[in-house]
C-alpha cells in the first residue's frame, strides 16, 4: 500500500499551499528562519482520552509524497506515513493534556497548551512555527497560524499524522483498561455504541466530565 498525498479544493478553487506542500516553509525560509516546525493536535472532539499535538522539523524538501492532512488518509496510509516521518524528521516531539485538565479549563485552551509543550521539546528549539488553525499557540517563539494548515503545510501535516497515531494508541491502551467502551474502535468519539456504553456503566477516569454525552451521567467507580 501506498500513501499519497491528495490535493484538496475549497470550493473548487487551489491555493498555493495545495499546489505546492513547502510553500509556507518556502515563505518562511525567506524571511530568515531555517529551524521550521509543523504543529498540530488530534483529539478536540472525543468524549473521553487526552488531547495530543505534535511538533514535527523536517529536513528541507524532504521526500514525503504520501504526507497530508491525517482526516484524508486511512489507518493503514497513517501508520505507513508515521514510519516515513519518523525515519526522516530532523525531530518529532508529542505532548499530551488530560481529561482531567481539559474538564478544569477548556478544550481550546488544552489543545493549545498541548501544542506549546510539543514545541517546548525540541532541541535545539524551532525558530518558526506552522501552526494549524486561526489560533497562535502560548509561546515566544515567531510563528504562523494557518486556517486547514493540515491540508496546506507538509510540516503541519506531518504533524496531524504523528499526533493522530499517537493518541490512537493511546486509545487503544486505554481500551485494555476500560473495555466496555470499545475505546479501540471509537478511540473516544462518541458514536452511538460508545454513548449506549455511558448510559449503562457510566463514565470512567478517562473521559470528559464537562462534555455533553458524558454529563449526563453518573460516573462508575475509577
Amino acid at each position: 500500500m501506498k500513501c499519497r498525498r491528495r490535493t484538496p479544493t475549497v470550493q473548487g478553487v487551489l491555493f498555493p499551499g495545495e499546489t505546492d506542500p513547502w510553500f509556507f516553509e518556502r515563505q518562511a525560509r525567506r524571511r530568515g528562519f531555517s529551524r521550521i516546525a509543523g504543529v498540530d493536535e488530534a483529539g478536540r472532539g472525543p468524549l473521553a482520552g487526552p488531547v495530543v499535538a505534535a511538533a514535527v522539523v523536517l529536513p528541507w524538501e524532504a521526500d514525503l509524497p504520501g504526507v497530508d492532512d491525517s482526516k484524508l488518509l486511512s489507518a493503514g496510509e497513517r501508520e505507513e506515513c508515521y514510519a516515513a516521518i519518523l525515519g526522516l524528521a530532523a525531530a518529532v516531539e508529542v505532548a499530551a493534556v488530560s481529561a482531567e485538565e481539559i474538564d478544569r479549563t477548556d478544550i481550546l485552551s488544552a489543545s493549545l497548551e498541548a501544542m506549546r509543550e510539543a514545541i517546548g521539546r525540541i532541541a535545539p528549539p524551532p525558530d518558526f512555527v506552522l501552526v494549524d488553525g486561526p489560533w497562535p499557540v502560548p509561546a515566544t517563539v515567531a510563528q504562523r497560524p494557518i486556517t486547514k494548515g493540515d491540508r496546506l503545510s507538509i510540516s503541519v501535516a506531518a504533524a496531524s499524522i504523528i499526533a493522530k497515531v499517537h493518541r490512537d494508541r493511546l486509545m487503544l491502551s486505554y481500551h485494555e483498561r476500560f473495555p466496555q467502551y470499545n475505546f479501540a474502535r471509537n478511540k473516544g468519539y462518541g458514536t452511538r455504541e460508545h454513548l449506549e456504553a455511558l448510559a449503562r456503566f457510566g463514565s470512567c477516569s478517562i473521559h470528559r466530565q464537562t462534555f455533553r454525552g458524558v454529563r449526563e451521567h453518573d460516573s462508575e467507580e475509577r
